[in-house]
C-alpha cells in the first residue's frame, strides 16, 4: 500500500479517491476474517467521503493533506450515526449523533474514514484480548497480540488495510502497540488533540494520536488533527503546530537523554536497540546524557490507581437506562446492578473496583490523594529532566509481541508491559516510538523518544533520523 503521502498527492492531482478505498476495502475484505482488525466496515460512508474528494478535485480545487487517504478510527471515537461500541457490550446498538471533533478534522483534511477497529475493552487492556468481540490478531504473527488497547487500529496498518489510523493513548495504548506491530505511534501533548467525541476511559490522561508507517505520514496526520476545540475544557488555546515542514530538521546540536529507568528489566535485544538507537543519534550530531529519573519507577503504581478512580466515574453513566445495553430487573437498582453484571467484561470490571475502592471513604487519603502526589512528583522530575537535555531516549517495552494468553491469567504481568509509557501519561508530555531493530522471531522493536510539551516537531524529526538509519525512508 502506498504511504498516505503519497496517496494525497496523487489524489490531489487527479487520482481518484475512490480507486484507493476500492483498494483499501479489498484488502480488509482479504483479512479482517482472520484478524479480527474491523468491528465494523462503513462502506457507504467511506465511499460518500470519496466521492466528495474526487468532485472536489474535478472542480479544481485542493482536496486536503489527506486527500483520498483511507483511515481506521479506533472504536471509542464517535462517528455520526456508525455504531460505536468501546467493545463492549454494554454499548450495544448505540450509534452517536455527532462526530468526534478529531473525526471531522480528518474528513476536513480529505480523508476517507473507512471504519472502527477493535480495542481492549473501554481502552483497558495491553493485548486488546478483552474486547467483547474477540481478540485482535498480529499481522506480523497471527499467534501474537497486536498490543493495546490501539490493537485494532494498530493492526489495520500493519496489514496494509489502511496507510493511517488513529488511536487514544492513556497509559501506552498508541506506542505500545505501535511498537508490537512495527509502526511509528505518537501520544501527543495532554490537549493538543481534541477529546470531543472520544469516549472517556480516564479523562486527565486519554490522548488521541495515529499510527502510520512512517515518521512523515504521522506527523501530517497529527497536524491534521491538531489545534483548539472550543468543545474539549482542556483543549489546548493554540493552533495545529507545524510539523512535516521540520521532520528532517536532524538532532544536530540536540541533547538527549538516555533515562536507566526506561530501560531496566527489558530483554536484551531490546536494551540492545535502545543503545544503538543513542548511537545513531550521537552519529547525527546529538551529545548524549546518562541520566536517572528514579521517580518513574512509581508511575506504575500511581496510575493503577490515577486511571480507575477516574474510570469508576466515568463509567458510571453506563446504566442501562439512557442507551446501549438495559438488562431487566425487579426495580431500578436491580436493573442498573443486571446491565452492568451483563455488559461489562472481566477487566473493565476489575478496575472499576479498584477505583471505587481507591475513592472511598477512609482509603481516599491512604490511596488517591497519595498517587496524585506520585504524579505531581513525576511531572516535577520530567521538568527537571527536560531542564537538562531536549529529549530522553528508552525503551518503548520490554519485549517484542507475547504470544496470545501468555499474561490474561496475571493481571501484573499485563500491567508491567506498559511500565515505559505510563510515566508520559502521567506527567501530559509528548512521546513517539519508532520501529528500530528486531528481536525474537524477527519481531520489531520500539524505541521511545520523549520531550516536554509541545515537542512533537523535535522527537519526530529526531524519529526520522531513526528511521533513515533503519533503511526505512
Amino acid at each position: 500500500m502506498k504511504s498516505a503521502t503519497e496517496i494525497a498527492a496523487s489524489v490531489n492531482a487527479g487520482a481518484l479517491a475512490v480507486t484507493e478505498l476500492e483498494s483499501s476495502l479489498a484488502v480488509i475484505a482479504q483479512k479482517n476474517e482472520e484478524l479480527n482488525v474491523f468491528l465494523y466496515v462503513d462502506e457507504e460512508g467511506a465511499y460518500a467521503a470519496a466521492r466528495a474528494v474526487d468532485e472536489k478535485v474535478a472542480r479544481g480545487e485542493f482536496a486536503g493533506v489527506l486527500a483520498g487517504v483511507p483511515v481506521a478510527l479506533k472504536d471509542n471515537m464517535c462517528t455520526r450515526g456508525v455504531p460505536t461500541t468501546c467493545s463492549s457490550k454494554i454499548l450495544a446498538g448505540w450509534k452517536p449523533p455527532y462526530n468526534a471533533t478529531v473525526v471531522d478534522r480528518l474528513l476536513a483534511a480529505g480523508a476517507v474514514p473507512v471504519g472502527k477497529t477493535n480495542l481492549d475493552e473501554f481502552a483497558m487492556g495491553s493485548s486488546t484480548e478483552n474486547s467483547a468481540f474477540g481478540p485482535t490478531k498480529n499481522p506480523l504473527d497471527p499467534t501474537r497480540v497486536p498490543g493495546g488497547s490501539s490493537g485494532g487500529s494498530a493492526a489495520a496498518v500493519a496489514a496494509m488495510m489502511t496507510p493511517i489510523s488513529l488511536g487514544s493513548d492513556t497509559g501506552g495504548s498508541i506506542r505500545q502497540p505501535a511498537a508490537l506491530c512495527g509502526l511509528v505511534g505518537v501520544k501527543a501533548t495532554y490537549g493538543l488533540v481534541s477529546r470531543y467525541g472520544l469516549i472517556a476511559f480516564a479523562s486527565s490522561l486519554d490522548q488521541i494520536g495515529p499510527f502510520a508507517t512512517n515518521v512523515t505520514d504521522a506527523a501530517l496526520v497529527l497536524e491534521a488533527i491538531c489545534g483548539h476545540d472550543a468543545r474539549d475544557s482542556t483543549s489546548l488555546p493554540e493552533s495545529a503546530p507545524s510539523l512535516v515542514a521540520h521532520i528532517n530538521d536532524g538532532v544536530a546540536g540536540q541533547r538527549v537523554g538516555i533515562v536507566r529507568e526506561l530501560i531496566e528489566g527489558s530483554d536484551d535485544d531490546v536494551e540492545r536497540a535502545v543503545t544503538r538507537a543513542a548511537a545513531v543519534l550521537r552519529e547525527a550530531g546529538a551529545e548524549l546524557v546518562e541520566m536517572s529519573i528514579p521517580e518513574l519507577k512509581l508511575g506504575l503504581s500511581a496510575y493503577y490507581l490515577i486511571a480507575p478512580a477516574e474510570a469508576s466515574s466515568n463509567l458510571a453513566r453506563y446504566d442501562g437506562v439512557r442507551y446501549g445495553l438495559r438488562m431487566d430487573g425487579v426495580d431500578v437498582a436491580a436493573m442498573n446492578e443486571a446491565t452492568r453484571t451483563a455488559g461489562f467484561g472481566a477487566e473493565v470490571k476489575r478496575r472499576i473496583m479498584l477505583g471505587t475502592y481507591a475513592l472511598s471513604s477512609g482509603y481516599y487519603d491512604e490511596y488517591y490523594a497519595q498517587a496524585l502526589k506520585v504524579r505531581t512528583q513525576m511531572i516535577a522530575s520530567f521538568a527537571r529532566a527536560y531542564g537538562q537535555v531536549d529529549m530522553l531516549i528508552g525503551a518503548t517495552t520490554p519485549s517484542v509481541a507475547f504470544k496470545f494468553g501468555t499474561k490474561t491469567q496475571d493481571p501484573l504481568a499485563m500491567y508491567l508491559n506498559d511500565v515505559f509509557t505510563i510515566p508520559t501519561n502521567l506527567s501530559g508530555d509528548a512521546a513517539v516510538s519508532i520501529p528500530f531493530g528486531t528481536g525474537e522471531e524477527n519481531l520489531p522493536i520500539g524505541v521511545q523518544l520523549l520531550g516536554p510539551g509541545r515537542s512533537e516537531a523535535r522527537l519526530l524529526a529526531a524519529g526520522r533520523v531513526l528511521e533513515i538509519a533503519e533503511g526505512r525512508s
